[in-house]
C-alpha cells in the first residue's frame, strides 16, 4: 500500500511541477490574467491564473496510472462497491466545474452560472452513489431520528456539502499561495485520518494524489507567486476536497471520523459562514450573497498590519492545528486532543505580546532601510 501512496505522491508532484510553466505560458497567450484593478486584488502587478491546470493535470495522471497499475496486480478491484461508477460521476462532476471555471478564467462567467455548474456536478456525484450515508447522534429526539433516516436527507446533505467545501475553498483564496496550501495541509490532515480509520485505499491515493500535485504547485504559487491557481484551480481543489473526504469517511458510523473532514476544512467553511451572514445583513437580500467583498479573514489581517507572506503562514498554523487536533481525536480520543487545544492556547497567549512586538520591530526597521534608500 505505501508503495502505491509514494508514486501517487511522485507522479503527481513531478507532472505538476514540470507542467506549470506551460500553462503561464497558455494563460498569457489566451489573456487569463488578473490585473489589479479594484481594492480586492491584492496583486499589483498583473499575474496569469490557469495554474490550476497543472494541478489537475498531476493529479489525473497519477490516479489513471495508479487504477491501471493496481487493476492490473489485483489489488484494487473497480467493480467492487461500485467505483467504477462512482469514479465516473466524480470524473464527470470534475470536467463540469472545471469546464465552466476555465471559461471564467479566460473570459468571464456569471457566479451564477458557476454556482449551477456546482449544483449539477454536486447531484451527478450523490447519484452516482458518492454520498454521506450516515450521522452518529448522541442523543435520540424522535423527529431528528426521521430525518436522518431519510435518504432523501443524506443526498441534499452530499450535494450542500460538496457545494459549501468547493465554494470555500475558492474565497479563501485570496493571497499568494493560500488556498494552495491550505488545501495541502487540509490532504495530509485527512491522509492521517484515513489510514488511522482504514477507510477505502482508493480514498488514500486520491488525497494523495492531490497533496503530491499541490507540493508541485505551490513554488510557483507561495509569496511572491510567479502565478495564480485561478478559478478553475481552486474550485477544483474544493470540490476534491469534499468528494474525496466523502468516500474516505463513507462507511463509518463513529461520530469523530464524520466530524473531522468538518473540523480539518474549519477555517475556510467559517470564513464562507461569515461572508455569507456578512454579505445578507449588509445587502438585505440573497443576491448579495454572491456579490465579492474585500472582508474575508485575509483582508483583515492585512488590514491589521501583517504582510501577505505573514498571514498566510499564520492560516497555515491555524489550518495544521485543526488537523493535528482531528487527528489526536481520532487517534487517542476528545480528552486528549482538547488538552493538546489547551496547551496550544496557553502557549499562544503567554508568547502572542512578544511576537507582535518583534513583528512591528521588523517592521519598522524595514520602513527606516525603505526610506534611508
Amino acid at each position: 500500500m505505501w508503495g502505491d501512496i509514494a508514486i501517487a505522491f511522485a507522479i503527481a508532484f513531478l507532472t505538476t511541477f514540470m507542467a506549470t510553466p506551460y500553462t503561464i505560458k497558455l494563460a498569457k497567450k489566451l489573456g487569463a490574467v488578473d490585473t489589479p484593478s479594484d481594492e480586492r486584488r491584492i496583486n499589483k502587478i498583473t499575474m496569469t491564473r490557469l495554474g490550476g491546470l497543472a494541478v489537475i493535470l498531476g493529479f489525473v495522471i497519477s490516479v489513471i496510472y495508479l487504477l491501471v497499475t493496481m487493476s492490473f496486480e489485483r489489488k484494487f478491484d473497480l467493480t467492487t462497491d461500485n467505483y467504477h461508477i462512482k469514479l465516473i460521476g466524480f470524473a464527470v462532476g470534475g470536467l463540469i466545474i472545471c469546464g465552466t471555471c476555465f471559461i471564467d478564467d479566460v473570459k468571464g462567467v456569471p457566479a451564477i452560472i458557476k454556482l449551477f455548474a456546482q449544483i449539477v456536478a454536486a447531484c451527478i456525484v450523490a447519484k452516482c452513489g458518492i454520498k454521506i450515508e450516515s450521522i452518529s447522534l448522541p442523543f435520540e429526539v424522535k423527529f431528528i431520528d426521521n430525518v436522518v433516516a431519510n435518504q432523501i436527507f443524506y443526498k441534499i446533505l452530499t450535494v450542500g456539502w460538496i457545494i459549501g467545501i468547493t465554494n470555500a475553498i475558492n474565497l479563501i483564496d485570496g493571497l499568494d499561495g493560500l488556498s494552495t496550501g491550505i488545501s495541502l495541509i487540509s490532504c495530509i490532515s485527512l491522509m492521517i485520518i484515513f489510514s488511522l480509520n482504514g477507510s477505502p485505499l482508493i480514498s488514500i491515493i486520491l488525497i494523495t494524489a492531490l497533496a503530491g500535485a499541490l507540493v508541485g504547485f505551490l513554488p510557483f504559487n507561495f509569496n511572491p507567486a510567479r502565478t495564480f491557481i485561478g478559478d478553475t484551480g481552486s474550485n477544483f481543489l474544493g470540490y476534491c476536497l469534499a468528494v474525496i473526504s466523502i468516500i474516505g469517511i463513507a462507511k463509518t458510523y463513529t461520530a469523530i471520523v464524520i466530524v473531522a473532514p468538518l473540523i480539518v476544512l474549519a477555517l475556510p467553511i467559517f470564513d464562507t459562514l461569515f461572508a455569507i451572514f456578512r454579505r445578507l445583513i449588509k445587502g438585505h437580500s440573497l443576491k448579495a450573497i454572491i456579490e465579492p467583498d474585500s472582508n474575508h479573514l485575509h483582508h483583515k489581517m492585512l488590514r491589521a498590519g501583517f504582510t501577505q507572506k505573514q498571514s498566510v503562514l499564520i492560516l497555515y498554523g491555524i489550518t495544521a492545528i485543526l488537523g493535528i487536533f482531528a487527528i489526536i481525536w481520532m487517534d487517542s480520543g476528545i480528552w486528549k486532543a482538547l488538552s493538546f487545544a489547551l496547551m496550544v492556547v496557553i502557549i499562544i497567549l503567554a508568547g502572542y505580546k512578544e511576537f507582535f512586538k518583534q513583528r512591528l520591530l521588523s517592521d519598522s526597521e524595514n520602513e527606516d532601510d525603505i526610506n534611508n534608500k
